[in-house]
C-alpha cells in the first residue's frame, strides 16, 4: 500500500490491495498535518472471495465526518451506514469480486498526525440462503462486523501540494 497526500485539497490517495482471509487490516498513515481530510481509498481484492460488505472503524483520535458537504461513496456499494459516534462506517448493498478493485471514498478528522482505522470485510457463508446471508449483512451492518485478528500495516504517504 502506498498513499499521496495533497496537503492544498487536504487530500489522501491510498491504493494497496488485500489478500488476507481471516484478519482485519489497520492502516496507519502519516498525515502531514492533523485535521479534516478526504481519503479516497483503492484496493484490489486478491482473495477467494466475494466482499458483500465493507466496514471501516476508527481509532479514538479520529472520527467520520458527515456533514452535508463531506463525500460518502463507494463506486461499488450503493449504501452506507454511519453509527452515531461517527467511528465506524460501513459500505454494503454491492460486492466485489476476487481480482476486481473496490474505490471508497470519504472524510476524516483527526487530532494527531498519526491516524488509524481498521477495515474488515464480509463475505456471506454459501452454505447459508440468500434469506439468512441478507439477515447476517443486516445485522452487521447495525451491530458492526465481529473482531478478528488484525494485520497491521503503516501506509508511507507522499507529500504533493
Amino acid at each position: 500500500m502506498a498513499g499521496v497526500a495533497d496537503v492544498r485539497r487536504r487530500v489522501l490517495m491510498i491504493s494497496g490491495a488485500i489478500d488476507a482471509v481471516d484478519y482485519d487490516v489497520s492502516v496507519s498513515i502519516n498525515l502531514p498535518e492533523p485535521g479534516r481530510w478526504q481519503i479516497i481509498k483503492s484496493e484490489t481484492n486478491l482473495t477467494d472471495q466475494t466482499w458483500v460488505a465493507m466496514q471501516v472503524t476508527t481509532d479514538e483520535d479520529t472520527h467520520f465526518v458527515d456533514d452535508g458537504e463531506a463525500m460518502v461513496m463507494s463506486r461499488q456499494f450503493a449504501k452506507t451506514f454511519l453509527t452515531p459516534d461517527m467511528r465506524r462506517l460501513t459500505f454494503f448493498d454491492g460486492e466485489v469480486r476476487p481480482g476486481e478493485a473496490v474505490l471508497k471514498v470519504f472524510e476524516i478528522e483527526s487530532d494527531g498526525r498519526r491516524p488509524a482505522y481498521a477495515h474488515a470485510r464480509y463475505s456471506p457463508v454459501s452454505a447459508d440462503s440468500a434469506e439468512r446471508s441478507e439477515e447476517l449483512l443486516q445485522r452487521m451492518v447495525s451491530d458492526g462486523m465481529p473482531e478478528r485478528p488484525v494485520i497491521e500495516v503503516i501506509v508511507p504517504v507522499t507529500v504533493i501540494g
